[in-house]
Order: C-alpha cells, then sequence, then structure tokens
C-alpha cells in the first residue's frame, strides 16, 4: 500500500467567524491564511482546511453543496460520557454552531446531538 495521508477540505463564507467557531470548542488550530484556516480534530489530529468557498469551488472543478439544502458528509465527534456530550451542546450553543437535534438516547447504549458550524458543516457528537 502506497504511504499516504487524509484530510478534509470544506468551503466556508467568512474565516473570521469559521476560526472563532472552532476556537470555542477548544479545537487546536493547524494555522490559517488568507484563503483557509485549518485545525486538528481527535487524537490523531485529523486535519480540516476551511476554504473561502470561492477558492474552493474553482479547484473542486464544480460546485461546493448548500448546506442548506443538502448533506456532504457528518463527522462524529465521541464523548466520555453523558455529561460530555451535554457539556458539547452548550458549548456549541455558546460559539454560535445550530443544534439541529437535542442530546437524547437513541439506539442501544447511544447517546448524542447533531449539530451544525456557522456555514452548515454538520457533526455529530455521541458517547456509547
Amino acid at each position: 500500500m502506497m504511504k499516504t495521508k487524509i484530510w478534509a477540505n470544506f468551503g466556508v463564507s467568512d474565516l473570521h467567524r469559521t476560526t472563532s467557531f472552532y476556537q470555542a470548542l477548544g479545537f487546536t488550530s493547524n494555522g490559517a491564511l488568507d484563503q483557509l484556516t485549518s485545525f486538528f480534530f481527535g487524537e490523531n489530529n485529523f486535519v480540516i482546511h476551511f476554504f473561502l468557498k470561492e477558492i474552493l469551488q474553482p479547484a473542486m472543478q464544480g460546485p461546493v453543496i448548500d448546506t442548506a439544502t443538502g448533506n456532504e458528509i457528518i463527522f462524529t465527534l465521541s464523548a466520555d460520557s453523558i455529561a460530555a456530550v451535554d457539556e458539547w451542546e452548550q458549548k456549541v450553543v455558546h460559539a454560535g454552531g445550530t443544534i439541529i437535534s437535542r442530546p437524547a438516547a437513541f439506539g442501544e447504549g447511544y447517546y448524542g446531538f447533531v449539530f451544525a458550524d456557522p456555514d452548515g458543516h454538520k457533526f455529530n457528537v455521541f458517547h456509547m
């Protein structure tokens, strides 16, 4: 197998707003330029770059999805406890995110919720 790295690229409309949002949630910055802001996610430091949409769209050779009408992908963030899930919800609200579904039990032994960042990129947070 070839040695490779993987990261994600999202389109956003306001780099300052995006940077403030993810900093408020406690993610570590991976740096910023005039066209992007970047953060590390999880224990293995998965990188998500948030590019200005007008920069990302030409590189994608097609339109960037309208997150108000469709889903592109949903990343899952694990929480250590039910209380931690509830804390995540409060952080998201205070940071300016949108709660898509309130924290609740689902399936056998799962508890979590779904939120969207200010540009509509969705994440779920759950404990199992």
